[in-house]
């Protein structure tokens, strides 16, 4: 294949010695397979952003901080160097990201280096070697569904003792590997103690993950991993290996709770439809 431009300088600089396929290719990123000495890896290639996007993105970078003082002048008042300097912050955080949870323990692809704007990293693959499907476009059996979600609820915990929050967590940014979920996709991480919607992006992302495993294990709907783990950062007792039960008593004096349960299981129905959807679509197909 014709190497992609954005790719040539690593070529040059001896950081990978061939671009083999395009893996996957989004809104923000591109993704490629690449060849790195016997090493098979893959680049991400971060696309630039309107302003519109910038606009969408302000709640997730709320709290991060910016590197300079000039910097930080120049991306309160908007100016072109200024949203030159977010959009570089918003590149540089996934790989920050990449490399303090990888240190904490927390099952994301392995980081190689970040070069010209382009993440290099581990590719994830499957038991055959051949690339990662993600779990959205799985089926699994009950048991499990509940393994994954012990696993994945394990490593929101990790993230959130690290003060970070997905933000964008679902089963679209989870692949399956060999040895269970890896999480992927960490430009919008969130500062837990730092944003003011942190508390409620958190919980969407593990009900994102509950819906979807909880169509294969349908008691998992009823838990409450989410808010208790929050409880417990909020006190600061939450550890890295927290035991955690699901149950949580809600206090119904202080807040509304039909609307907490509203916002989780509008969540959790709209993971629903979206398997529907396809169901409906396969069952068209084998007509």
């Amino acid at each position: 294949m014709k190497t992609p431009e954005a790719l040539r300088a690593l070529i040059d600089d001896g950081v990978i010695d061939e671009v083999l396929r395009p893996l996957k290719s989004g809104k923000e990123a591109a993704v490629y397979v690449v060849r790195s000495g016997d090493e098979v890896r893959c680049a991400k290639v971060y696309k630039d952003m309107a302003q519109r996007s910038f606009q969408q993105r302000v709640q997730y970078q709320e709290g991060r901080k910016v590197r300079g003082s000039r910097e930080a002048r120049a991306v309160g008042k908007a100016s072109k160097y200024g949203r030159k300097q977010q959009e570089a912050a918003w590149k540089n955080t996934e790989v920050d990201a990449l490399y303090l949870l990888r240190d904490a323990g927390v099952r994301v692809p392995e980081p190689y280096g970040y070069y010209h704007g382009v993440l290099v990293m581990e590719l994830v693959t499957d038991a055959d070697g051949f690339s990662a499907a993600r779990l959205g476009e799985v089926e699994l059996e009950p048991d499990q569904a509940r393994q994954f979600h012990q696993t994945l609820v394990r490593q929101v915990v990790r993230m959130l003792c690290c003060g970070l929050i997905h933000g964008d967590l679902s089963p679209y940014n989870v692949l399956v590997g060999p040895d269970g979920p890896v999480v992927i996709d960490f430009p919008q991480v969130v500062s837990a103690g730092g944003n003011n919607a942190a508390r409620s992006m958190l919980l969407r992302d593990v009900n994102n993950l509950t819906a979807y495993l909880g169509r294969f294990a349908p008691d998992l709907l009823d838990t409450w991993y989410g808010e208790e783990m929050w409880a417990l950062f909020e006190a600061g007792s939450l550890l890295p290996d927290s035991e955690l039960t699901g149950t949580f008593v809600h206090d119904e004096s202080t807040i509304d709770l039909d609307s907490v349960r509203y916002a989780i299981n509008d969540a959790r129905e709209e993971a629903l439809i979206r398997q529907q959807g396809r169901e409906a679509a396969e069952e068209d197909d084998d007509r």
